[in-house]
């Protein structure tokens, strides 16, 4: 299996389209944010890690997602996935991020033990 994408976004969305196939509809993709209040803080924004496995795989694996801050690992997640081979699947990941200062931390995202994928997230200075 295959990570396709992974984003951090604020609603996703599934519609069956022609063929049948299905649309997913992403919004309020993000890298940033400003925070909800002054520091230190905890966040919980959404990750939605898209995967496709390939019609020659078993369709069973793990998904590993961890935060970390300079390197240093500040949450992690793991989850099971189960893909029809040939197919397309998504998991929703909400890691308690807590920022004792602005800053980012970096989601690393990878199935069983292949490549990890990396998305930032950035907490900025609440807007007075």
């Amino acid at each position: 299996m295959q990570i396709v994408s992974a984003l951090f976004a604020d609603d996703i969305e599934l519609r069956q389209a022609p063929g049948p196939s299905t649309r997913i509809d992403l919004t309020g993709i993000r890298f940033s944010a400003a925070a909800p209040g002054p520091f230190p803080v905890t966040v919980e924004p959404h990750l939605v890690v898209i995967v496709r496995c390939g019609t020659d795989e078993s369709g069973t694996g793990a998904l590993e997602v961890v935060f970390t801050r300079d390197g240093e690992q500040i949450a992690r997640n793991v989850q099971p996935l189960q893909v029809d081979p040939g197919k397309f699947a998504y998991r929703l990941v909400r890691g308690e991020l807590e920022f004792p200062e602005s800053g980012t931390v970096e989601a690393h995202c990878r199935i069983d033990l292949g490549d990890a994928v990396v998305v930032p997230y950035t907490l900025l200075p609440a807007v007075d």
